[in-house]
């Protein structure tokens, strides 16, 4: 299945898929006695190994949850579809068409609401499944449910010795007991954290095919505890089969490498992760992710300049981080970060030409956004950017709505101070294209917010 939080097909919406599986799939599957282990392949950039294999060709039951289409789910379908003749059973959101290949094949469908499963959508999608497993598990005769071995009835499903069944079983306990352990780490103090974080990564040992899915679970928990030498040193020694099938640990490594220079402003970071990143587009090309953490670096650079008096050098970075926004957002126009960026760089920008792309853009970004829900979400992000292009757009109302929602979220002081330093960058806008007085009135509230967090004094 998917994870995390994903656009619906309408992209008006988000789905919480981990919320669907906590409170919908797992209680349903936990009422026998059978071992519950959720894929995940997505987080390690879709990487094909070993453990895959074995989920989908071992495991006596897969529930695949069809909702979005996803490609890695589909692939992974095929591959149970063509291995194992029964007891697979599909899940799909009610919003969500079926595939021609799989549309005649019994599906649990399940209620969202706007995107969200609510507690009576959660409750009948629990009883559902729950008898669809009782079926399987009670089933005294080898009924297919495999499109393929109902066309083909003489065609022989995969067998595999039972030393090997066993041992998959024990692995995936093993497995889902890390990975609490890794969630656990995540919730500590920084310090606490990266120990805790080191000790499971000593515990997996060297890096094979078999244990990477686990330790780039362990790279990414490093990023939310900002241990960026930890990254650092993980990608560095990764070996070249795993750095080309997984482009995220190398986009990783770039960002790890350039947040360590914001902290010690070593140059040779910053230059090592351009040259990351531009070897990614050279091979690649183009996309939000990459392009845009290149944008940073040279955002960074032209803030740094412009802060020395280097007015023609700041210029020249200006121009290199636009030229990256642009092509992160024309790569993929669904995508409001590179767009959000663009737009606030092309109005610090301030030229005649610059202004005409910053008008063209604000509309894309924002229907980007009205997509998603944004002022619906709960996703700082995505509530921010609205919030920037209001500013932008000179929109008292929108901006207003948008800075209520962001005093509601419980987040860390630096989630507001990347918002006013991006906002600071618009007090160059001349005054007859930006509305400066709301500008000022938003720049104080975030202020606020973060004294807020982070109070210098006692208060009074």
């Amino acid at each position: 299945m998917p994870f995390g939080r994903k656009p619906d097909a309408s992209r008006r919406y988000e789905v919480d898929f981990d919320d669907i599986y906590q409170r919908g799939i797992r209680p349903a599957i936990e009422r026998f006695a059978v071992d519950c282990v959720r894929a995940d392949e997505e987080r390690s950039g879709g990487v094909i190994h070993l453990p895959m294999y074995e989920r989908l060709l071992l495991a006596e039951i897969a529930v695949v949850d069809v909702t979005l289409s996803n490609p890695n789910v589909f692939y992974e379908l095929g591959i149970r579809h063509a291995t194992r003749p029964r007891s697979t059973i599909i899940l799909a959101g009610s919003d969500a068409g079926l595939p021609f290949d799989i549309a005649m094949i019994r599906a649990i469908r399940y209620r969202l609401d706007r995107g969200k499963l609510e507690d009576d959508a959660a409750t009948e999608l629990q009883n559902v499944l729950a008898s669809r497993l009782a079926d399987i598990l009670a089933a005294t005769e080898e009924l297919s449910d495999s499109p393929l071995f109902q066309m083909i009835p003489t065609l022989q499903a995969q067998a595999l010795p039972h030393d090997v069944t066993d041992t998959f079983r024990d692995r995936a306990r093993e497995w889902d007991r890390i990975r609490q352990r890794i969630d656990a780490a995540r919730s500590l103090e920084k310090g606490a954290a990266s120990a805790q974080l080191h000790a499971i990564a000593g515990e997996l040992g060297e890096l094979t095919q078999s244990n990477a899915e686990l330790l780039l679970d362990v790279f990414l928990a490093y990023r939310d505890v900002e241990d960026f030498d930890a990254m650092i040193e993980f990608a560095q020694s990764a070996p070249s089969w795993l750095l080309s099938s997984v482009q995220m640990l190398s986009e990783q490594h770039a960002f790890a490498l350039n947040r360590r220079y914001e902290k010690l402003k070593n140059p040779a970071d910053r230059k090592r992760a351009e040259d990351i990143l531009k070897a990614i587009i050279a091979a690649k090309g183009a996309s939000p992710e990459t392009s845009s953490l290149l944008g940073r670096i040279y955002k960074s650079q032209y803030k740094d300049a412009l802060a020395a008096g280097e007015r023609i050098r700041a210029n020249g970075f200006l121009n290199q981080a636009i030229e990256q926004y642009r092509a992160g957002f024309v790569a993929d126009p669904r995508d409001y970060y590179p767009g959000v960026n663009l737009v606030t760089l092309l109005a610090a920008k301030a030229t005649p030409e610059a202004l005409d792309e910053w008008r063209r853009t604000v509309p894309l970004v924002s229907f980007a956004l009205s997509r998603l829900g944004a002022l619906n979400s709960e996703d700082y992000w995505q509530v921010a950017t609205v919030f920037e292009l209001a500013i932008s757009g000179s929109d008292p109302d929108t901006a207003m709505r948008a800075l209520e929602v962001l005093q509601t979220l419980d987040l860390p002081a630096w989630y507001f101070k990347t918002t006013r330093d991006n906002l600071k960058l618009l007090q160059s806008v001349p005054d007859d294209i930006l509305d400066k007085a709301l500008l000022n009135e938003m720049l104080a509230e975030l202020e606020r917010r973060i004294a807020e967090i982070e109070p210098v004094g006692p208060r009074g």
